[in-house]
């Protein structure tokens, strides 16, 4: 008999619930190097890890990812564009552009984001905008890009005291020029052909992981950044079985610093989270009130762990990690219909649920009853 019973109770744990039993275990975060970081899903904006992120930073040369969107957006990139003394003198890298070359607007970006060159950016911001670059990117990066902790006094990022950011504004900043085709394709660029009237060379990305010189396969974009008052910072972007993740560092000490808090970053993200959807069927109530998904399914990323939701009572579900972090913010909106028509539908989705969740108790408990049953044959001869 004693035989027979703790066969039932062996059964009877295979066939529960995994879940049931193990307890989901709180994230290891990593633990970095570099003054400021955040590490930021690209497409959903979920912010999966961030490190001082909304502490304001020199940024140096990361500048030139909002220079080179705010342009393509704004300028015609088959402009030709006539380079000023002022910007041929440019401090810093530079792609060694002479006074009064005629250049096109798109192969200035291009040498502006894959060589850094400080001169491209000063030309870009002159053709745009002559003296009123600093008013009309920041008017920019506040209203289109929605930003709230960033100004910037020039498109390089020299130092200047009132040019800062934070690594939070920086990865918005990030997201959302990789929405466009033509950034994208710049900011992913490991090499270019490069004749200038007194430059012919082979631009090379200063980015190593996406140069190959560290390798990390998943990369496809990055920037670079160092001046002395920011110290070394990065920006990268790397992709993997269709999750594309944004990360931001700022104040490394040193070049390896950066490259090696990234990594850790990433190799977080890749292992730790994942995509899902909330569904446009799946109802959400709070206070009397329900909301939806207005009839879309939508994109969140979560923990392969564990994580929780809660409905706000404005209609933010907000999806946090079982640290308690925040780690995406879902605006839905309220659905008005009937009283009976809801209460039938959470009623049903409820019944689904629970008849998902006893069906599988009935299984087991029928098994366990043929199981008793061919034993007691069994015995009796």
């Amino acid at each position: 008999m004693k035989k027979i019973f703790l066969l039932i109770l062996i059964i009877f744990y295979l066939c529960m619930p995994a879940n049931n039993f193990v307890k989901a275990e709180a994230l290891t975060t990593p633990d970095l190097q570099s003054e400021s970081a955040i590490l930021v899903d690209s497409e959903t904006g979920a912010v999966l890890f961030e490190k001082n992120a909304e502490q304001k930073m020199f940024p140096a040369s990361l500048t030139k990812i909002a220079t080179a969107i705010y342009s393509i957006e704004n300028g015609e990139l088959e402009d030709t564009v006539t380079v000023s003394e002022a910007a041929a003198n440019a401090d810093g890298t530079s792609v060694f552009l002479e006074e009064e070359e005629q250049v096109p607007l798109k192969k200035l970006i291009q040498g502006m984001l894959i060589n850094s060159g400080n001169d491209a950016a000063a030309a870009i911001a002159e053709h745009l905008d002559g003296n009123q670059f600093e008013e009309q990117i920041n008017q920019y990066l506040t209203t289109k890009v929605h930003v709230k902790d960033t100004h910037f006094t020039n498109p390089h990022g020299l130092f200047d005291e009132n040019h800062y950011t934070t690594a939070k504004d920086l990865a918005q900043i990030t997201n959302y020029a990789l929405k466009n085709e033509i950034f994208r394709e710049i900011y992913g660029t490991k090499e270019l052909k490069w004749i200038g009237k007194s430059w012919d060379t082979t631009l090379l990305t200063h980015h190593r992981m996406l140069k190959g010189e560290i390798p990390y396969e998943a990369v496809n974009g990055g920037k670079t950044g160092y001046v002395q008052e920011s110290q070394f910072t990065l920006a990268t972007t790397a992709i993997r079985d269709k999750m594309q993740l944004t990360v931001i560092v700022l104040k490394g000490a040193n070049d390896k610093e950066v490259y090696e808090d990234t990594k850790r970053l990433l190799d977080y993200g890749f292992e730790q989270f994942k995509h899902s959807y909330i569904s446009k069927s799946d109802i959400f109530q709070t206070e009397g009130r329900t909301y939806t998904t207005d009839e879309r399914d939508v994109m969140i990323t979560i923990p392969t762990s564990s994580y929780q939701k809660h409905l706000t009572s404005n209609g933010q579900l907000r999806l946090t990690s079982q640290n308690g972090d925040l780690i995406q913010s879902v605006s839905l909106v309220e659905k008005k219909e009937n009283k009976k028509e809801t209460a039938d539908r959470i009623i049903d989705q409820a019944n689904n649920e629970t008849m998902g969740y006893y069906g599988k108790y009935a299984m087991v408990l029928l098994i366990i009853g043929v199981l008793f049953i061919g034993l007691q044959k069994l015995k009796k001869r």
